[in-house]
């Protein structure tokens, strides 16, 4: 079974506690599909495991010994990725460079290049890994500078998990979200089991919340809510529920706004093994109420085929 933790906004504690229901519910694979700013692993106090490069895209490479300065492929190319360096001569004074900050991978350079000088090679766009941790392994990677096909490297690290899972025979992968709703987003709820939406009582987040009831709704995926913060303005949290109640969607947890779960996230571990609070038994209460809803679905909802027909 695999549930998604998600939020419409980044900074409203979506990380934070799944790194707590990670102390609570330790034996099972927890998977950060936040791949531009993976942080989950500071939390669980996860090193980098084992390593695999992330081959996702090409880049125009030129050959110096080929490279006659022509300029067809600066005049060709639409990013302004060729630059022609050194002085026109008689000769090839001039010599073509790639920014490979700027390279799309079009190929258009490669095509028009009167000299066979440039060609396409793939490129590691980043790097994933499978962390142990002392609540179950983790899976999680790093996209580099620039890159795109966030969202292959989000269903590259679900992939992972679930054959993980199967291999180790453990029955729950819980992913970390990335915020939004963007492609890696719907990367990580597609075919997913539950979604848990974490918001929190303000009016950005009331608007980037009923977007991500849409989405969830447009999967047909079980969601519920949790308010973190929803003290910070409780009109606001009235708001949120009386929405949540129209559509029918069950508020799991209401959490208080507590300033050390900051300080917990500064000293690297979840919060639930920082402070025993109201604001932890909240989190506590919120598990609680998502583990009864796992099970009615997994007792009562048809198989996961039968729901993405």
């Amino acid at each position: 079974m695999e549930l998604a933790i998600i939020s419409g906004k980044g900074g409203t504690g979506k990380t934070s506690l799944v790194g707590s229901l990670a102390a609570l519910a330790p034996g099972n694979i927890f998977v950060d599909c936040d791949v531009d700013a993976a942080n989950l692993r500071l939390i669980l106090g996860a090193e980098n495991g084992h390593t695999h490069d992330f081959i996702a895209g090409s880049r125009a490479v030129i050959n110096p010994n080929k490279c006659t300065g022509s300029g067809e492929c600066e005049k060709y190319c639409r990013y302004e990725a060729v630059k022609m360096v050194g002085e026109a001569t008689a000769g090839s004074g001039r010599q073509a460079t790639i920014d490979e900050y700027s390279c799309e991978g079009c190929g258009v350079c490669v095509q028009f290049c009167p000299n066979d000088a440039i060609a396409m090679k793939d490129i590691a766009s980043g790097q994933w890994f499978v962390s142990p941790t002392k609540y179950g392994p983790l899976v999680h990677a790093r996209l580099g500078i620039a890159e795109a096909n966030s969202g292959k490297l989000v269903s590259l690290l679900r992939k992972e998990a679930g054959r993980i899972a199967t291999r180790e025979k453990i029955g729950l992968i819980v992913i970390d979200g990335p915020p939004g709703l963007s492609c890696p987003v719907i990367a990580s709820v597609t075919g997913v089991d539950y979604a848990l939406i974490v918001t929190e009582a303000s009016v950005s987040s009331l608007h980037d919340m009923q977007r991500l009831v849409e989405l969830t709704g447009h999967f047909g995926l079980a969601t519920g809510l949790c308010i973190n913060k929803f003290d910070i303005n409780e009109e606001m949290t009235s708001e949120i529920q009386a929405f949540a109640e129209q559509k029918n969607i069950p508020v799991l947890g209401k959490i208080p706004f507590e300033p050390g779960i900051t300080r917990a996230q500064l000293s690297g571990m979840p919060y639930l093994e920082y402070a025993d609070n109201e604001a932890a038994r909240q989190i506590k209460n919120l598990w609680q109420n998502l583990e009864g809803q796992l099970k009615q679905l997994e007792n009562h909802a048809p198989n996961r085929a039968d729901r993405l027909d």
